[in-house]
């Protein structure tokens, strides 16, 4: 059984919560915020100890760095040097800027740890189903596809004290689609080169709203187009891969359905799937990768850093 501390108890806490729970072989022994209200309530509900600084944490397996973006790459170096932790899990973003998540990794390295980014649609069995099929060049020459992340965040999320602002949130391409930017990195591998377009449509300090052509070492090119201000709640999300062989467009709010599939050879494959929340079961996932020690399940260090890459060019 690997015990598991979770540092950061807001929004996201509870997604990794519920997927710690669910999980075989994971359990969570600490939580840790520099908010001991929110430290104390949390630690109560799950039974389990509380820290307000994570330096004091000892005797745990995996920690969890669940902070505001701005800071996951100082909180998750200061973990690893800090704590006789093995592993650390950090959530999206790794990091704002390129400079920083080199800092990270070097830091990490140094430490003699493990980083474990969070990017749970590289587990979602849609995503996988494609990858197969990219690799095993069952789809033919790549040659386009678009990326479409339409989703609400209304004025209360941006109440919140970090959200929005340019040294913790980092905008649409960090916050929100970050996923979807690792997403394409997973499919299709580094990026070549990327323009896009931004825009602060409700005067925040970081753009809610991007737009970007990106083309790949594969040969692919395609787009990506993020908002949080689509109407009331979240539209849709929408992919689409255009290749030699075939055309498939998968959607709904979090990619789990398969909306078209003309495959040369392949008939549609029944995978569709139903989501009880806005973040799918990718978490659930990862977790149960952590418990079997399938480290080769994470993203790779030249994917993270291309995607930062990206969201860093296209967000400042």
């Amino acid at each position: 059984m690997k015990k598991i501390a979770l540092v950061g108890c807001g929004r996201i806490s509870k997604r990794h919560i519920e997927a710690i729970n669910e999980t075989p072989g994971v359990e969570i022994a600490l939580v840790c915020d520099i908010n001991e209200e929110r430290a104390k309530e949390t630690a109560e509900r799950l039974a389990v100890p509380y820290v307000t600084d994570y330096r004091k944490i000892t005797g745990i397996d995996v920690i969890s760095v669940l902070t505001p973006s701005g800071n996951h790459p100082q909180h998750a170096a200061e973990i690893a040097e800090s704590t006789d932790a093995t592993y650390i899990v950090c959530e999206k973003p790794i990091s704002l800027t390129v400079r920083e998540v080199h800092e990270l990794f070097s830091r990490i390295d140094k430490a003699g740890k493990t980083l474990l980014p969070v990017y749970q649609n590289r587990y979602n069995p849609l995503i996988v189903l494609l990858k197969d099929l990219i690799d095993k060049q069952k789809l033919g020459k790549m040659y386009q596809f678009i990326c479409n992340v339409l989703w609400n965040r209304n004025d209360a999320y941006f109440d919140i004290d970090w959200h929005g602002t340019q040294s913790l949130d980092g905008g649409v391409l960090y916050t929100q689609a970050s996923h979807y930017v690792d997403m394409v990195h997973y499919l299709f591998g580094e990026l070549v080169s990327g323009k896009g377009q931004g825009g602060s449509l409700r005067n925040l300090e970081v753009y809610d709203t991007v737009s970007a052509v990106m083309r790949f070492n594969s040969g692919i090119v395609g787009s990506l187009n993020t908002t949080v201000n689509a109407y009331k709640k979240n539209y849709e999300t929408e992919f689409t891969l255009i290749a030699e062989k075939g055309i498939i467009r998968l959607a709904g709010t979090n990619l789990n359905t398969i909306s078209h599939w003309d495959v040369e050879g392949i008939d549609r494959p029944d995978m569709d799937f139903k989501l009880d929340h806005i973040y799918g079961k990718g978490h659930n996932t990862m977790y149960e990768y952590i418990a079997q020690e399938k480290w080769d399940k994470f993203p790779s260090r030249e994917d993270i850093l291309s995607g930062i890459h990206l969201m860093e060019k296209l967000s400042y």
